[in-house]
């Protein structure tokens, strides 16, 4: 009698593979010694929990038996592996024996031989951080190694809920992560920055080509402006500094501009600032115009409903002068962005001594004043503050012979290659959700894993799109258009309802894949032969 069985198998195969691949398995159980009595090793427990996440199953780690009941781990793992092995207290002990071995350690071992074997470059390092929001009640760790898990500044807006702060630096090349590194989680962004600055700087110095840090405004202080003149780094300058909005208005008086491409413009101005020299960089573009025009008009007609109220309160006002009347109007306009006083008049009323209807001849005791104003838009001081909002400074201390005018702008750029790593990390989908265990340590294991599964994506997503551009090739993006740089969320998408079926007759296992259509045969064939035979596919 024949039975038939299915297994969903989607991207995971391809993830499995990946992360094989990489070396991951292998390289944790050379680090995290297996215990010869467990089921599963420390490095296949990690690539369970990776699988988990990048399954999108919105499942936490207490629910991994859970969300392998249906998938074919023998082909995912190895003959003999199943569902009920990945439970929590497996997971849980890998976490302590992770914290026990270095998180930082383990994670930069991993990215430095994955940098190595995939020809990563290293010139710019880019650097952010970003806070995990938990629930619960969190005791003082014993391990004096571990995180605390307290409050502080909350980057979710969850000031009532304590939190972590994970640090991640990422390359250009690609966004993979090359540093991951948890915080306690008042830890603030100077801080953290001083400490990674001394340890890039002995990194920087022994490396046998030049590199960079590349960060975001908060990177620049004053305090760390002692630190930032022995590291070459290019940050964007705080807008609260007065001297920024100071030189964007001397960059418009000049209009000296150099055009970058047909949407964005530059002009490039030496200062020497909290002791540093430096070339600031004034970048305006057609994108952030129209973000500007956009907030600006938002801005002016708030102003607008919030000057009505103030002039219906003034005009209702009796005053003992014209003088004091005008006073009081210039301190209300005073106040004004995007709107200027039209016109003006002061109405005069006339107080009498007797009672009833005044006569000409009736004494007058007092005359108080009443003012009339009509205010309109000041389209001048509009059209500056959106010209002002079009534009920002970048900032860096790297000479113009060794980093051009032009690398600047575009290796800032690249800064969301870490913001989007980042968005990855807290997106609701992902496991960021795990994080209900109670242990410090065991979420700081976690939080490294979590950076982990971010390299595998990474890797992954750039080996996908350099084989695109490889073969001349594209892909189908959401709206059914061409395109050669898909995202690997949206592969993982299009890989969705693979599935292996499982027919026994007479003892005898056969397995087919099944679900398999030409846009996902196209997409498997990119990542090589092995892949394609653990999908049944002919190689391309």
């Amino acid at each position: 009698m024949a039975s038939v069985h299915g297994e969903r198998l989607d991207h995971l195969g391809l993830i499995a593979w990946m992360i094989k691949d990489l070396g991951l398995i292998r390289m944790i159980d050379a680090r995290l010694l297996p215990d010869e009595q467990a089921e599963i090793t420390p490095g296949e427990a990690v690539a369970g929990m990776i699988l988990n996440g990048l399954g999108f199953a919105n499942r936490p780690l207490s629910l991994t038996p859970q969300f392998f009941a249906n998938k074919p781990l023998d082909l995912l793992f190895r003959a003999g592996v199943e569902a009920p092995m990945f439970n929590r207290f497996k997971l849980g002990r890998t976490l302590d024996e992770i914290h026990a071995y270095g998180c930082d350690l383990l994670f930069s071992e991993r990215a430095l031989a994955v940098c190595a074997q995939e020809g990563i470059e290293q010139r710019f390092h880019h650097l952010d951080t970003t806070s995990a929001a938990l629930s619960g009640d969190y005791g003082p760790e014993s391990d004096e190694q571990a995180i605390r898990i307290t409050h502080g500044y909350s980057k979710d807006h969850r000031p009532d809920l304590k939190q972590a702060v994970l640090e991640v630096i990422v390359s250009q090349d690609g966004g993979v992560p090359l540093v991951s590194k948890s915080w306690d989680g008042h830890a603030s962004d100077t801080q953290i920055f001083q400490e990674r600055a001394q340890a890039l700087i002995k990194a920087f110095a022994s490396s046998p080509t030049p590199r960079y840090l590349v960060a975001d405004a908060q990177l620049y202080t004053e305090d760390t402006a002692a630190t930032l003149a022995t590291l070459g780094c290019i940050t964007r300058m705080p807008g609260t500094l007065k001297l920024v909005s100071q030189v964007i208005s001397q960059a418009l008086q000049w209009g000296t501009w150099h055009e970058l491409n047909d949407t964005t413009r530059y002009q490039c101005l030496k200062w020497c600032h909290y002791g540093v020299a430096q070339r600031w960089l004034v970048v305006s573009s057609q994108a952030a115009l129209e973000r500007a025009e956009a907030s600006v008009t938002k801005a002016q007609q708030r102003e607008w409903a919030t000057l009505e109220k103030q002039l219906f309160h003034l005009q209702a006002i009796r005053f003992e002068t014209p003088e004091a009347a005008q006073a009081a109007l210039a301190v209300l306009a005073k106040s004004w962005r995007d709107h200027q006083v039209d016109t003006t008049c002061v109405i005069e009323h006339k107080r009498d001594a007797g009672k009833g209807r005044p006569t000409p001849t009736s004494p007058i005791t007092s005359i108080d004043w009443q003012i009339r104003v009509q205010a309109r838009p000041d389209p001048e001081r509009i059209a500056w503050r959106k010209q002002q909002g079009a534009c920002f400074v970048i900032g860096t201390n790297i000479d113009a012979s060794q980093v051009s005018d032009i690398q600047v702008i575009q290796a800032y750029k690249a800064q969301s290659q870490v913001e989007s790593g980042v968005r990855f990390l807290k997106d609701p989908l992902f496991f960021v959700s795990s994080l209900f265990v109670k242990k410090p340590c065991r979420i700081q294991g976690l939080l490294m894993v979590m950076t982990l599964a971010l390299l595998v994506y990474a890797v992954t997503q750039r080996r996908l799109r350099g084989q695109l551009v490889r073969q001349h090739d594209t892909l189908p993006n959401q709206i059914n258009q061409p395109t050669e740089r898909p995202t690997l969320r949206w592969v993982f998408q299009l890989l969705e309802g693979i599935h292996r079926v499982r027919v026994t007759v007479q003892d005898q296992a056969h397995d087919l894949i099944e679900g398999l259509n030409a846009v996902q045969i196209t997409v498997l064939r990119l990542f090589g032969e092995e892949v394609c035979q653990l999908y049944q596919i002919a190689p391309g």
